[in-house]
């Protein structure tokens, strides 16, 4: 890990940097979701259903309770990352300082709006046991208690995410996200209940939030000097306003067409697309880690003008997202059957294939529009995005209940793709007008090169997958994974460049500068 002292420079962003954070990013979030993967089954044994579903349903509050910050975590990290690209650290300390004070506020306030609707909620609105009452009781007050600590930790986390210390901020999120699944098991060796292991998760973000105070203030030693201004408030708000709006929005996007599924065909049909959909969604992790580490940059660079080195760096984003998720995608198409027979059966085989084919696509297409989802936000223009979303809301709903109506889950998998390709066609379409690109933009940088190098690719993929159906599943990887040993040696000589086959060997500490 590297030193936490001051920084007094203007902070520099390089493609070394970024390449570093991203690593850093995916494994901390990684590390978590195969903990979680191997621990839920024991805690789901220890718990039992109903109590899992409780714990389940504390685990989503707990991430959701952020967008109830008015967005001004992530207008912390924006606005920090810009006065550090200028070399204007002396904002910093009266910018947290302010995000925080309204943070803990709206934190106060929403943590007793939330305990006043608590019996509402247990008695009224959710279908828990007579027998579990009081303990979801406890458990939603426990949860409102926390309503500070989250909103107040994303300001912290942001001001070491604007001066692109990623190691630190992962150092902190791998053994707290990963407490969030052993915790309970933890728990239940020392006979909690459900309220004592949600207070133990509440410990643990507790612990998270002092060291990230710590951390800032080791360094940021300025900020050991209280100096927040309301009169800053409205400036940050006018960002994190938009961010809110897009962070309401985004879930209902996101869930929309399980309840439509529900609502319309069945609860087999819902397990039958929500299977693939969680399976395939989990590559999100891809273009999350590189996003984390770009929104902070983009706002620094935008902070000095530096708009040359903007469109570079978006460029080469777009290019790597392509590069790296394009045969992984490509691989879940080819073998969806295989992987779903395999996985969870014959009859998901049949039901869930198409369906897995298709929205493994989709997200190749909404992880490329994560580029320019950051890229506006960082710019100062997060309106848009929260825009796009709520043109997208109703026509996605229209078009949704009319897919599903007529050919269910398949119908389901279609709106999802007319939807994403709208968003990114849109976002992009949105970026090339406000930053000015030039139509030879991702032509200079190769990115059009990638996604016409994936096209033999692919051909090459499909015949082999003909070529092979006689052949066992294990044969069949092991060519494929030949196949993609010479994509990533082709990719490596003329589609990456020299600078960015440089910045990725820094990285993996082979090239000294």
């Amino acid at each position: 890990m590297k030193s936490t002292e001051p920084v007094s420079q203007r902070l520099e962003i390089s493609g070394s940097l970024l390449a570093r954070n991203t690593l850093l990013n995916f494994i901390g979030q990684a590390v978590p979701l195969l903990v979680g993967v191997v621990t839920i089954p024991f805690i789901v044994r220890g718990l039992g259903t109903e109590r899992f579903g409780l714990l389940s349903l504390a685990w989503v509050i707990l991430g959701y309770f952020a967008i109830f910050d008015l967005g001004l975590g992530r207008a912390t990290t924006k606005f920090i990352a810009e006065a550090l690209g200028k070399g204007e650290k002396e904002k910093v300390p009266s910018l947290l300082w302010t995000s925080v004070t309204v943070q803990a506020i709206l934190g106060v306030i929403g943590g007793f709006i939330f305990a006043g609707i608590t019996p509402f909620l247990v008695e009224r609105i959710l279908n828990i046991p007579s027998g579990l009452i009081e303990e979801a009781r406890a458990t939603f007050y426990l949860l409102a208690f926390s309503v500070p600590i989250v909103l107040i930790s994303g300001s912290f986390q942001g001001v070491l995410e604007a001066h692109q210390r990623f190691d630190l901020v992962n150092t902190v999120r791998i053994p707290v996200s990963s407490l969030t699944y052993l915790l309970p098991l933890f728990g239940l060796l020392l006979g909690f209940g459900l309220p004592g292991i949600v207070g133990l998760i509440l410990l643990a973000r507790s612990e998270a939030l002092a060291i990230f105070v710590v951390l800032n203030l080791r360094l940021t030693p300025e900020l050991k000097k209280y100096s927040g201004s309301f009169s800053l408030f409205p400036c940050l708000f006018s960002f994190g306003g938009w961010i809110m709006v897009s962070s309401i929005i985004s879930p209902i996007l996101v869930y929309l067409d399980r309840f439509l599924i529900g609502s319309l065909l069945s609860m087999a049909a819902v397990a039958f697309y929500s299977v693939p959909y969680e399976a395939v969604t989990r590559l999100w992790i891809i273009p999350m880690s590189l996003t984390a580490a770009l929104f902070p940059a983009f706002s620094a660079l935008e902070g000095i003008g530096g708009r040359e080195k903007l469109r570079m760096l978006f460029a080469r984003s777009v290019k790597h997202v392509l590069l790296v998720l394009g045969p992984i995608v490509l691989m879940l198409i080819l073998f969806a059957k295989e992987i779903l027979q395999t996985w969870l059966g014959k009859d998901f085989a049949i039901q869930s294939e198409l369906v897995l084919q298709i929205l493994a696509l989709d997200i190749l297409i909404n992880s490329l529009a994560f580029i320019p989802y950051e890229l506006l936000r960082g710019v100062g223009r997060p309106d848009i995005p929260a825009k796009i979303h709520l043109l997208e809301l109703p026509i996605y709903t229209g078009i949704a209940w009319l897919l599903i109506s007529r050919w269910g889950i398949v119908g389901a998998a279609a709106a999802w793709t007319l939807r994403v390709t709208l968003e990114a066609l849109l976002l992009f379409g949105a970026s090339v007008k406000v930053c000015q690109f030039s139509p030879r933009l991702l032509t200079t940088y190769r990115t059009t090169l990638t996604g016409v190098a994936l096209l033999p690719l692919t051909g090459i993929a499909y015949g082999l997958k003909n070529l092979m159906g006689g052949l066992s599943l294990l044969a069949q990887s092991a060519i494929f994974a030949a196949l993609i040993g010479v994509w990533a040696w082709f990719s490596w000589w003329n589609i990456l460049d020299a600078l960015e086959r440089e910045a990725i060997l820094k990285v993996m500490k082979l090239w000294d500068k």
